[in-house]
């Protein structure tokens, strides 16, 4: 299978078709180009040009602008001249959408256009029809027709294009026929590059978003079968989770589509969409990118990493559609029950109840209870035998075998072990067992483990490829239909943040968006979490002042959500803004979100203009976008409920619609 450049459990880089954009080179084992995006109006010509030159000082190797129409597309010359006279020459890239004859302009006058195959040349009314293989053929024959002009441009002038499909914005058409599916995504794109190919065009990058990392992630897997097959080429391809949001989250979960991939050797240049300033983006995707470059000098050379993990049966495993992998329950661990949280609680110097504040428990001594939030841990793992105060009802412990006999409550404490303690026996007299798995080191040994009674598979590993020595483990259980429950166990010994947020998501997401695991348990080595733990002068540190426990018990919560396993908040589909955004995106996001996170599950979708709007909000429940200068429409999935609403009432009618439809609770004190 070419999905995977090298096998299902190393790294290597996918090799793809060399494209040029201008003076650079991607595809083709060169090094993952990262981009960004501009929120200016592109008509506002120095506006842009100040925008592009502080995303290009953070770093961003090309710059998209959008040109919604023919008099945007013309003022790109404009743009480029400016920038160019001031000494930048990164290449810029036309964002085009409805318009082709706003893309035919761009292509004579920049490095690359940008194209959607669902609304490029069909319009997107929501409607089902049923065609005929001729009548279907007849449609292609229409895209040929309009799309053929602009490959012909592009041809001529050497400018790049990518062919970028979006989930959300599929046409009617592909709807008809295939669903919303990532297939139907794959089946967009191809119609469009088939064209391209036909005119001996090649210049070509792909891409396969969707604010969904489940469907991204499938959508693009399919995407490389498919050239493969077809063609036995593969284009360059264009990483990202569209709408991902602001925060932690929106790291999170670009974190989570986009390294999934890239483990696999997958992606040749990425962009990370916030509902920030588009320079921020920048940081988040060289954070990215660097596990692939300057810490893991095979990828740049395209070799495998020297530490392979033990192989595993590919059969047993399909990367194409998501189905969990069936465990048994031990206790309110697997079977089919949501993936537990474990918080490792071991490095705290003294615990006391003030130290599960971070995990989800605040205790109130004036009632002598416990105050119990939606992303409160289930498990805490502690060195000694107990906490010494009594604890929530809902909570229970891990402690090391050894000082698990001394515990005097064993309907609340359990044993872990190491594999060899724990198959040499004798095992304890307790309804559950957490066995630490080293893979592959322990392999050897996990079929053993994983036919004892009442055990939990606690999963990790020290190799540079983590998450391909886990997911071979994961993969031999399955092809043995070997059952017990899976907790993936996960450290950190990175230096940010950001770097922790993206190390946690791409190594536990990964494996959870193909089905495996029952359990999360993230963690920071020694050194980092004494950085974690230090303050600097002015009194913060870098978590955002949260302590290291508070920091990963989100984080685990929102990879659970962000990989559609485990929902404990509300959502919010918020894309990164441009220049055809119509109001304010990151204060209105700020706003709608402080008086709608307390809605459990709830997705809503907060989007800049129609463009953005119904189509690329598939996912939601409700959606707030933009429809005219200070004027919002309200939706209720795809449905219109309320048009051109005030935008100084907008989120109190958002409200109000929530109401409506029984969406809404209100906030507890």
């Amino acid at each position: 299978m070419k999905l995977f450049a090298a096998s299902l459990s190393q790294y290597k880089r996918l090799l793809t078709k060399e494209v040029r954009i201008g003076d650079l080179l991607i595809g083709n084992n060169h090094p993952i180009r990262v981009q960004t995006m501009t929120t200016t109006d592109t008509m506002d010509t120095l506006g842009t040009v100040e925008q592009t030159i502080r995303c290009i000082e953070a770093g961003a190797e090309l710059v998209r602008i959008t040109a919604p129409s023919k008099k945007e597309a013309e003022n790109l010359l404009n743009i480029k001249n400016e920038l160019r006279k001031r000494g930048y020459n990164t290449p810029l890239i036309a964002d085009i959408h409805f318009t082709p004859n706003a893309a035919e302009v761009a292509a004579r006058i920049i490095e690359k256009v940008r194209v959607n195959p669902g609304n490029y040349v069909d319009k997107k009314k929501f409607e089902q029809i049923d065609y005929t293989d001729a009548e279907y053929a007849e449609e292609i024959d229409r895209i040929r027709a309009r799309f053929t002009p602009l490959v012909k441009i592009c041809k001529e002038y050497g400018t790049a294009m990518r062919i970028g499909t979006n989930h959300g914005s599929l046409s009617d058409r592909i709807m008809s026929r295939y669903g919303d599916t990532p297939m139907g995504m794959v089946e967009s794109a191809m119609e469009f590059l088939r064209i391209a190919r036909d005119e001996n065009y090649h210049q070509i990058v792909l891409s396969m978003k969707a604010s969904n990392p489940q469907v991204m992630v499938q959508a693009y897997r399919l995407l490389i079968k498919q050239m493969n097959d077809e063609f036995s080429d593969i284009y360059p391809l264009h990483l990202g989770v569209t709408e991902a949001g602001d925060g932690e989250e929106g790291r999170i979960k670009s974190a989570v589509g986009i390294g999934t991939l890239m483990e696999d050797g997958i992606g040749d240049t990425i962009r990370v969409s916030l509902t920030e300033d588009p320079e921020f983006e920048i940081p988040v995707c060289r954070d990215i990118v660097k596990r692939y470059s300057e810490n893991t000098p095979a990828a740049a050379s395209g070799e495998a990493q020297d530490h392979a993990a033990a192989e595993c049966p590919i059969q047993a495993y399909n990367p194409f559609s998501f189905v969990r992998h069936q465990t048994v329950a031990v206790n309110n661990i697997g079977g089919g029950q949501v993936p537990v949280v474990i918080a490792d609680l071991s490095k705290v110097p003294q615990l006391t109840p003030q130290s599960l504040e971070g995990i989800g428990y605040r205790y109130n001594e004036a009632d002598d209870k416990w105050n119990i939030s939606d992303t409160a841990a289930d498990y805490i793992y502690i060195n000694q035998p107990e906490t010494g105060f009594a604890l929530p009802g809902t909570l229970k412990v891990i402690v090391p075998y050894e000082n698990w006999e001394s515990s005097s409550d064993k309907t609340k404490y359990f044993p872990i072990y190491d594999a060899i303690s724990f198959l040499k026996g004798p095992t304890a007299d307790s309804p559950i067992h957490f066995v630490m798995i080293d893979c592959p080191e322990d392999m050897a040994h996990l079929s053993a483990v994983a036919q004892q009674p009442n055990t939990v598979l606690c999963l990790s590993s020290t190799q540079q490829n983590a998450m391909q020595a886990v997911r071979a483990a994961c993969i031999n259980l399955k092809q043995q239909q070997l059952t017990a429950p899976v907790v993936f166990i996960t450290d950190s010994n990175w230096q940010t943040m950001d770097e922790h947020l993206i190390h946690y998501a791409t190594e536990t997401g990964a494996l959870f968006l193909d089905g495996f695991g029952d359990g999360i348990c993230l963690g920071m080595s020694n050194e980092a979490y004494a950085k974690a733990t230090s303050l600097n002068a002015s009194g913060r540190n870098y978590l955002k002042n949260q302590s290291p426990e508070q920091f990963i018990n989100n984080t685990a919560f929102s990879i659970l959500q962000a990989t559609r396993m485990r929902i404990s908040k509300t959502e919010y589909i918020s894309c990164p803004s441009c220049g055809r955004t119509l109001f304010d995106l990151q204060e209105t996001t700020t706003k709608i979100r402080s008086v709608t996170n307390h809605l459990k599950g709830v997705k809503i979708a907060i989007m800049g203009c129609i463009v953005n709007g119904p189509g690329e909000m598939a996912d939601a429940d409700f959606g707030y976008v933009g429809s005219g200068p200070g004027k919002i429409t309200l939706y209720k999935g795809k449905e219109v409920v309320k048009r051109n609403v005030n935008s100084d009432v907008a989120v109190e009618e958002l409200i109000n619609l929530l109401k409506e439809n029984e969406a809404w609770t209100e906030p507890t004190p």
